[in-house]
């Protein structure tokens, strides 16, 4: 659907208000309001765009509606392939970074962690990209050891692939944040001496 990914982009240009109309049109279209499975994917974005415009209630609700909806989809209906990305793990993914947006790690991290349950071991990136939220999510409740052990494991995930730009994206946000909360401790000098490995892969 044209739609989510028109969100999707604008989304990550940073054109927050352009991603929350094309949520709210891709909720309009003849295909979300036959599938509850294309329902639950655009409340998913508008979700997002409302957390990014500090519209917390609007996000949640939006939540909300994402996972009654998705709770109502016939998963084995045959779709269009661009949609097989979405699922209970993508919704749980999407969910964690609305929480953590809105200020609430503990509910980010319980989401990334059931994201994690249900990701399959052969969706490796996916795991990856589910794995630093939870480090993130981890890092601003102050929970540096496990935090910074956690995206150990996001490495691991990679086993030694390059990172995509999304990833680095994301762990640059966590290194930025584990300097701020204990810059000079020996272990942001660690991890800090990895990433700089991880991050000088071709």
């Amino acid at each position: 659907m044209v739609w989510n990914s028109v969100s999707m982009l604008a989304h990550q240009q940073g054109d927050h208000a352009e991603a929350l109309a094309a949520g709210q049109a891709a909720k309009a279209t003849a295909a979300t309001r036959r599938d509850p499975l294309h329902a639950s994917l655009a409340h998913a974005r508008t979700s997002i765009a409302h957390a990014h415009l500090n519209e917390g209630r609007s996000a949640l609700r939006a939540l909300d509606l994402a996972a009654a909806s998705l709770a109502r989809a016939d998963l084995n209906l045959p779709r269009p392939s661009w949609i097989a990305f979405y699922g209970a793990a993508e919704l749980f993914a999407l969910t964690a970074v609305v929480r953590d947006r809105l200020g609430d790690a503990a509910e980010a991290e319980a989401a990334s962690f059931r994201a994690l349950a249900v990701l399959p071991d052969t969706f490796r990136r996916n795991r990856a990209l589910a794995t630093t939220r939870l480090a993130l999510a981890q890092l601003h409740q102050g929970d540096i050891e496990h935090a910074t052990a956690t995206t150990g494991r996001v490495f691991d995930e990679m086993c030694g692939a390059p990172l995509p730009g999304r990833m680095r994206s994301l762990l640059g946000d966590f290194h930025r944040g584990l300097i701020t909360l204990a810059p000079g401790s020996a272990i942001t000098l660690q991890w800090a001496d990895r990433y700089r490995n991880e991050w000088s892969r071709p």
